[in-house]
């Protein structure tokens, strides 16, 4: 036998081993919960034929038989909570046969290959990862063609919804980026695992665990009476018991599991899975660029990039080009890409792009006046110009509501929206004292501008704050009454996976002035917005990238000394005084 095979049957066997563990700790809770009614039965009957006689047996099953009842039902109780409740189901985007044979072609003969049972269906996940997921649960809907896409087609028996294969998921922007041989080579241990899945003492801890996790989710949830929660935390606290006293076993059996799979799957594009693991890295990396530098600013605005997996390959094509270490990356960009493997890559990003909003932002589930898509064409007019001048228009209007006068000498009307108005109320300092200096005073008095410069900055970032949570609130508006779940197979509240903390004041403030900034140099510059794929808004000046401020920004912000942007704005021939066009 070789060595892959061997190890392929040690990490099985593992992994029967702990899924029995597991099964019997839920015989054991099972026994525990029956043995006050198996002595009550004992001493009924006893009692009844004459074995039994005497005070202290009477005694005996009066009391054990009330017991013996309450136990069953609470255990009946906890039985049901666990089987009712619906286990977890990762949102994703379900791609029918129809939609993809070739993709469907090359699982099955992937499967064909590692001598497993190939995945029931195929889905996408906007993530860079895969895995193969049960959705079995009768929760979970009965299977269709258009979720399932009748794997049968090549040569497997169709089943039953009890010993249905689970589900392949696939992080999409592995189809964009990788070739088709490197995201075969990526699937194969993850397909391998089909095989381990299908033996039924492990499908049935897996089933076991799922419910007491979905069991769990249930009794905490908000939003019950007294008595429903007083019921349900008796419930939570049996399946978190059982939960931790399974928590070793299953995580050994997923280890055996996952050692199994990867054995089994040595023997299949080996050599060109060493390779695509590095290709796994990169796309991990640009796709957390473009979904914190480049989608995040569109979706704080309303606009969702339709086009996010074809985004990553042009910021990785960048950043191939920028980063030496990943030079001859892009000489394999001639070869078949993943993504020609779907019918219409185009309608499968869309789908995946809305629900990469939905997980990372919170937006709506379709499209809407207030929540629309954008092509990258049109990025930097819509999304990028329309930031700038929002973020300016809503610092203007706080400067309003302080009444801030306009700037000395500028051409604007009294309040008009200069970039010479924010520079001097953010370093203004009060009216220097009448009479000689004392020596030493100027120091003083710089550390008094310093101050005064800090506390405007403080006191326009949380009015700034205040101000935009009003436009959020207004924009979110309260929840309908009876909505349904945020997303199939989760009740929780979105974005699941948020992208960035909430911004500090002093963020916002500074995303304000650059902004403001911006705003001067287009109008007063001749300066352009622009898309940068990896660092998401630019602005362009003759077609160039001009470069970044932020440090400029930052002092001005937290020393109060203008100086520093004020040189900047020399350089790139900025008029400050001049007036700029707000949304």
């Amino acid at each position: 036998m070789s060595g892959s095979g061997r190890g392929a049957d040690t990490g099985a066997r593992s992994a029967r081993s702990h899924a029995l563990a597991v099964l019997r700790i839920r015989s054991r809770a099972l026994a525990v919960a029956l043995l006050p009614a198996a002595v009550a039965v004992v001493l009924l009957v006893g009692g009844s034929t004459g074995h039994l006689p005497g005070a202290g047996w009477d005694l005996a099953r009066r009391f054990l038989t009330p017991v013996a009842v309450l136990v069953l039902l609470a255990a009946a109780g906890v039985a049901l909570v666990v089987a009712r409740a619906r286990p977890a189901m990762s949102p994703t985007v379900p791609v029918a046969e129809e939609a993809a044979p070739d993709l469907y072609r090359m699982v099955r003969d992937l499967a064909d290959r590692l001598n497993v049972p190939a995945p029931s269906a195929i889905a996408l996940t906007p993530d860079c990862d895969s895995w193969l997921e049960d959705r079995t649960h009768p929760a979970h809907g009965p299977p269709s063609a258009e979720e399932h896409g009748d794997m049968a087609a090549g040569g497997h028996p169709v089943r039953g919804r009890t010993a249905a294969a689970p589900v392949l998921v696939i992080g999409s922007p592995f189809l964009w980026w990788m070739r088709v041989g490197e995201l075969r080579a990526v699937l194969a241990p993850v397909v391998a695992g089909t095989g381990p899945s299908a033996h039924p003492d492990i499908a049935a801890a897996r089933r076991f665990m799922r419910g007491l996790d979905a069991a769990v989710a249930v009794t905490s949830a908000p939003g019950r009476g007294p008595v429903a929660r007083g019921v349900l935390a008796g419930v939570g606290r049996v399946t978190r018991l059982l939960l931790r006293g399974c928590r070793g076993h299953a995580a050994e059996m997923e280890r055996g599991v996952a050692a199994a799979a990867a054995d089994r799957a040595q023997a299949v594009d080996y050599g060109p899975r060493i390779v695509a693991q590095e290709q796994v890295g990169l796309a991990y990396a640009g796709w957390d660029r473009l979904l914190t530098r480049v989608a995040l600013p569109a979706w704080r605005m309303g606009r969702w990039p339709s086009r996010l997996n074809a985004g990553v390959v042009a910021a990785l094509t960048e950043l191939s080009r920028r980063d030496r270490l990943a030079e001859g990356f892009t000489s394999r960009l001639g070869e078949r890409p993943a993504c020609d493997l779907l019918e219409e890559p185009g309608a499968v990003d869309e789908a995946a792009s809305l629900l990469a909003a939905r997980l990372f932002h919170g937006g709506p589930a379709e499209r809407g006046p207030d929540w629309s898509p954008v092509h990258w064409g049109d990025y930097p007019d819509e999304v990028v110009d329309r930031k700038w001048r929002t973020d300016a228009a809503r610092l203007h209007r706080v400067l309003d509501a302080l009444h801030v006068p306009p700037a000395p000498g500028g051409t604007a009307p009294p309040g008009g929206p200069t970039l010479s108005r924010v520079l001097t109320h953010l370093t203004g300092a009060p009216p220097p004292p009448a009479g000689p200096v004392p020596p030493g005073a100027a120091e003083d008095d710089a550390d008094a501008d310093a101050a005064v410069a800090t506390d405007r900055s403080a006191a326009l970032a949380a009015r700034l704050t205040a101000e935009l949570a009003r436009e959020e609130a207004a924009a979110t508006g309260p929840a309908p009454q009876g909505a349904e779940p945020a997303l199939p197979g989760d009740g929780g509240e979105l974005p699941l996976f948020p992208l960035q903390p909430p911004r500090t004041g002093r963020d916002l403030l500074a995303d304000h002035i650059a902004a403001m900034v911006c705003c001067a140099a287009m109008d007063t510059a001749g300066a352009t917005p622009g898309l940068d794929w990896l660092d998401g808004p630019a602005l362009l000046l003759g077609g160039a990238r001009v470069p970044d401020l932020s440090p400029q920004v930052m002092t001005l912000i937290e020393d109060g000394d203008p100086s520093a942007l004020g040189q900047w704005l020399t350089r790139q021939g900025i008029r400050p005084e001049k007036p700029v066009r707000l949304v």
